[in-house]
């Protein structure tokens, strides 16, 4: 392992140290398809991995026999040694064997053996996969705190305010007693109180707000930061006052938790910092588009992509448009303006639906984000849809906004000095996280053996039978007493779940972006006896549902999946909200082949096929119904992932044009 000096701001990095994105080349995916490489690297070093466990444990031993005040005094010591000799393997078993003592002492709970190899996996750069229920928030706090001690700026990064404070809070006893100063950044924080957050020790946060404030930064410092750079221009002296003005002391060490929803599934979406355009108002041009758009019709005029999410006018369209528009002047005496306007009009009607893809809350449209099921509440779709959308909902306009920087998930974690992670779910994606970040996934074994149990997936032909499936099936599993948590897609699937439970006279509680304020509540309750909860992606991530007295003999949590997600790591995520650290649990899907995967990635000839055989009970139907979605996922995963190469590619391409300009980002 490098010296600490490498890590941190100083003599050898900078004041503001990252690393130079880098381009991801032809031998780098060529050597990833000829096998695995960290299932290879787990292989090699499964048995040093252990016996490092075993070694931190035995050092562990003497801590235990010391006072609170002798503690403190080897805690000094250690810190020194890990100034000095920076990351050494004796130095870090010290460090790893201190905190356990310091978690058991303040928290009562001494990290398990699997825990302290999660830890020393991220100490080293790599992404511990680790199973739902292990305990990751616990496991963190190794790699955290070794680095702090050594001096080196600390980032946990996970994917929600909610997870930030809880995590920070939960976790906090353990930073105090070793001295470490512990720092939260969340929404609606001003500079002084954000500044004074990343000052500190370690600092949790969420992937957005750390990459906005990180953008922020570049703006002060322009494209070249480094000390050599401002000393060579005679700038050196200015330095101390761009430093008042900076957040971020550096991208320096970063645990990233839920690695593979930060590092894959939210990359495909550029983090774009933009500023409020004065313009004339277009209320009158965007309620004409919308006008002219009601009147297309689809598969005539214009044709609608569902798999890429776009649309475009046929020739008739084209005509159509023209007809329509040749009254209107200003804007609309451009028809290359004219068709643009009509395509986001017909955008906002029939791709981006309301309580799916957003929904409306004190008059203001909110985006959710697919992936977590949140609201993104400082987010905004560009080019005039977003306010194209605000009309068609009847809300007040906002300003449209102008970019001043720009940059992906994938450019920015790439320039971490030392990057690592942790999730439940990575070996789908772990190719691709080699290949963009350079890091290893290790598969992490359980602490206790796994008792949840899969039952028969269940393909129903239609929607409708599906939820009236489910609702059935929900009413199994309450009246033996277990609680049930079911997976929806999206707000409207949440809300019309919810009113047949209603109907049927069962009570529940639904989770969802409009209900993210009761959060909290609502999964504290969800592992009661006899409980129904209802939950977008919200309850898929860092969600502990500890059940009640009595309920693991019962079975434990019970969790359906009504619709698989366009990622099996995401499915798997809701699965593991059950049977966490050995406790009883199941799990089951329950699909329709009028699910909205199938209609955007399934074989049309193959969907009608499977109807027909599904109406006529005919054998063959469930094996070619699994074959179908397990296709589907497939289709969706290489296409997201394509995305997500072409958008590193074009940050790239955009990084090399910069350069040449000497414009910053």
């Amino acid at each position: 392992m490098a010296s600490r000096s490498v890590f941190k701001p100083g003599i050898l990095q900078g004041l503001y140290p990252e690393k130079t994105s880098r381009q991801v080349n032809f031998l780098d995916n060529a050597l990833l398809r000829a096998g695995n490489f960290a299932n290879q690297t787990f292989k090699h070093n499964q048995k040093s991995l252990s016996s490092i466990a075993v070694k931190i444990k035995k050092q562990g031993e003497q801590f235990e026999k010391l006072n609170d005040s002798e503690l403190q005094s080897r805690i000094k010591q250690i810190k020194s040694a890990l100034h000095l000799k920076g990351f050494e393997d004796d130095t870090m078993i010290d460090a790893f064997a201190m905190i356990r003592e310091i978690a058991g002492r303040h928290l009562s709970m001494r990290h398990f053996d699997v825990q302290l190899i999660g830890g020393w996996v991220m100490v080293k750069g790599m992404i511990a996969e680790m199973d739902t229920g292990e305990g990751k928030t616990l496991t963190a706090t190794l790699p955290a705190c070794t680095a702090a001690m050594a001096g080196v700026p600390v980032h946990v990064v996970t994917v929600n305010d909610y997870l930030v404070k809880r995590d920070a809070e939960l976790m906090g006893p353990v930073y105090q007693a070793l001295g470490l100063s512990v720092g939260t950044i969340t929404e609606n924080m001003d500079f002084a109180a954000r500044r004074a957050a990343y000052a500190c020790d370690i600092t949790y946060c969420s992937n957005k707000q750390l990459t906005f404030d990180y953008l922020k930064d570049r703006l002060v410092l322009g494209r070249n930061s480094s000390r050599l750079h401002l000393q060579l221009n005679n700038l050196y002296a200015e330095q101390h006052v761009k430093s008042a003005r900076l957040l971020l002391r550096g991208l320096c060490f970063a645990i990233v938790d839920e690695a593979d929803s930060v590092l894959v599934d939210e990359s495909r979406t550029p983090l774009i910092l933009s500023r409020e355009k004065q313009s004339l108002q277009q209320l009158l041009v965007y309620q004409q588009a919308l006008q002219i758009a009601e009147q297309l019709k689809a598969g005539k005029d214009f044709l609608i992509n569902h798999r890429n999410h776009a649309l475009e006018l046929t020739e008739s369209g084209i005509l159509r448009v023209e007809q329509m528009v040749e009254p209107l002047s200003g804007i609309w005496s451009s028809g290359r303006r004219s068709r643009e306007l009509v395509v986001q009009g017909l955008s906002a009607l029939h791709l981006f639906l309301k309580d799916i893809h957003y929904l409306v809350k004190d008059g203001k449209v909110l985006i959710i984000d697919e992936f977590t099921g949140r609201v993104m509440a400082d987010r905004s779709w560009e080019k005039g849809l977003h306010q194209m959308i605000e009309t068609k909902e009847g809300c007040a306009m906002s300003d449209q906004k102008e970019t001043i920087a720009r940059i992906s998930y994938q450019t920015f974690f790439q320039r971490y000095l030392h990057l690592a992670g942790m999730t439940g779910t990575a070996q789908e994606v772990r190719q691709e996280l080699f290949s963009v970040y350079r890091i290893p996934v290790i598969r992490i074994p359980p602490n206790k053996a796994i008792k949840k149990k899969q039952l028969p997936t269940q393909y129903y032909v239609t929607a409708q039978k599906k939820w009236e499936g489910i609702v059935q099936r929900i009413c199994e599993i309450h009246q033996q007493g277990r609680p049930v948590l079911v997976g929806t897609r999206s707000v409207e699937a949440s809300e019309y779940l919810g009113q047949l439970l209603y109907a049927r006279g069962l009570p529940h509680h639904v989770l969802n972006a409009r209900q993210d304020a009761d959060e909290a509540s609502i999964v504290q309750n969800a592992g009661t006896r006899g409980g129904i909860t209802v939950a977008t992606n919200m309850a898929g991530r860092g969600t502990d549902i500890k059940l009640a007295p009595g309920i693991n003999e019962l079975g434990g949590l019970h969790v359906i999946v009504s619709e698989c997600h366009e990622a099996r790591r995401i499915d798997r995520q809701l699965f593991g909200r059950c049977g966490r650290q050995g406790d009883q649990g199941s799990y089951e899907m329950v699909l329709s082949l009028e699910d909205e995967i199938v209609k955007k990635y399934g074989s049309s000839w193959l969907v009608k096929a499977l109807k027909k055989m599904g109406q006529r009970n005919r054998s063959g139907y469930r094996w070619l119904a699994h074959a179908l979605f397990k296709r589907t996922q497939s289709r969706a995963e290489r296409h997201h992932a394509a995305i997500r190469a072409a958008l590193l590619q074009m940050d790239l391409n955009l990084q090399n044009l910069l350069a040449f300009s000497g414009k910053a980002e």
